[in-house]
């Protein structure tokens, strides 16, 4: 079993709150986690139907039969027990006693706010960081020491890549669902096809009560087509064929369902006028690359959604820095009307963290133009940083230094 930053986190969770919850996509390793974390706890799933019918019909007794310390897997399934384990907590405020995990985060979610707030830490699980899969989660790291070692001048304190990283190309293609990633042998295009009918069937029908899944199935693509990209949901819904209500809608399960994220845009007096969509990114690259039709290195790293891939595996990767370590992913991207714009932008204790991402394996200084622009704009003081696919790390001008796109592993 690989080891998961979010396991320290968790551990931390239990020593102080009565309930941890637990959501994320569906396959990213929630099941496996806590099943290897917590190992004194007991575990039951109320996906199984016939405990499932068993916990809504008598949900005094289905805790009586499983008490705490556990562990109740799909707990979106029967939210009728969320009042019932309010009660029991209620009677019993001892730390680390429930462990609540799901898949389908809005009915989950809605039931936690209502019945367990101020009583359960939550947390979210993502599929893989880099570090997870090369067996280094770096879970002791806080946020800031992260920070500190890649927003810094190029020292050569620690290595420029992180050893045992993937090409960037396999990382794209295969991405960090634990299944793909840990098993090399298992085939990405059927495994990706297998995800995403399951998806469609199970999470799209229960969160948003789709119809016609054949029209959701081409917002997906369409989605997929547009990552890192501004959001522009007039387009989106004109080349799906729905209207703009349905795909407001439609994005907000991909939201939910832990397949997509909307970065915002830095608000702040910088420039008169700032762009107030948010850009679109799927959260794993194997599912948008599959989405596309990109199956082999080539088509993906050398045609025209490269660059768009390559942002997106490493926001990818800084949002799993954040949410892994249970917080709120303090980023966003920077764009003024007149065209100046850089991909991320890290706010952290007053201070901004800026960052391009390049597909290249060439750094030139001209890369750098629109991170010492932003740098005048703004006054950010700490080192900025262009990720692209290079060995070692190099500075490219004064107050922009040039990393490998895993360095954050």
């Amino acid at each position: 079993m690989l080891e998961r930053t979010l396991e320290t986190t968790l551990r931390r969770a239990l020593q102080t709150f009565p309930a941890v919850v637990l959501s994320g996509a569906r396959q990213t390793g929630k099941t496996t986690l806590l099943r290897g974390a917590l190992p004194t706890h007991r575990y039951v799933s109320v996906e199984n139907p016939d405990v499932r019918a068993r916990a809504s019909a008598d949900p005094v007794g289905f805790l009586r039969e499983h008490p705490p310390p556990v562990v109740i897997d799909e707990i979106q399934q029967t939210p009728s027990l969320l009042p019932f384990i309010k009660t029991r907590i209620d009677e019993d405020r001892s730390p680390g006693q429930w462990v609540l995990s799901g898949s389908q985060v809005f009915p989950l979610m809605a039931g936690v706010t209502e019945s367990l707030a101020g009583r359960a830490a939550v947390l979210t699980l993502l599929p893989l960081s880099l570090g997870e899969a090369a067996g280094r989660p770096r879970g002791a790291s806080s946020v800031d020491a992260i920070l500190a070692n890649i927003f810094r001048e190029a020292d050569g304190r620690a290595p420029a890549a992180a050893p045992g990283a993937p090409p960037l190309a396999d990382w794209v293609l295969r991405g960090g669902f634990p299944e793909p990633r840990a098993h090399l042998e298992v085939d990405r295009r059927l495994w990706c096809s297998s995800y995403i009918q399951t998806y469609l069937e199970r999470d799209v029908r229960a969160l948003a009560a789709v119809g016609d899944l054949g029209s959701f199935n081409r917002f997906l693509r369409l989605a997929a087509a547009r990552t890192a990209q501004l959001l522009n949901l007039s387009d989106l819904a004109r080349d799906t064929g729905v209207s703009q209500p349905t795909a407001r809608r439609w994005l907000s399960v991909l939201e939910a369902s832990g397949q997509i994220h909307l970065l915002p845009p830095l608000h702040g007096n910088y420039a008169k006028r700032l762009v107030k969509s948010p850009k679109l990114y799927f959260v794993d690259t194997a599912l948008a690359t599959f989405l596309v039709g990109l199956h082999d290195a080539e088509p993906a790293m050398r045609g025209p959604l490269a660059g768009a891939l390559v942002e997106t595996a490493i926001v990818a990767e800084w949002l799993k820095v954040f949410r892994h370590r249970g917080e709120p992913s303090a980023m966003s991207f920077f764009r003024t009307a007149d065209g100046l714009e850089v991909d991320l932008v890290i706010e952290r204790n007053g201070e901004l963290f800026a960052a391009e991402v390049k597909a290249t394996a060439t750094v030139l200084p001209a890369h750098a133009t629109a991170l010492r622009r932003f740098r005048d704009l703004t006054g950010a003081a700490a080192p900025s940083v262009v990720f692209a696919d290079i060995a070692g790390e190099h500075a490219l001008v004064p107050g922009v230094v040039a990393r490998p796109w895993s360095a954050l592993g």
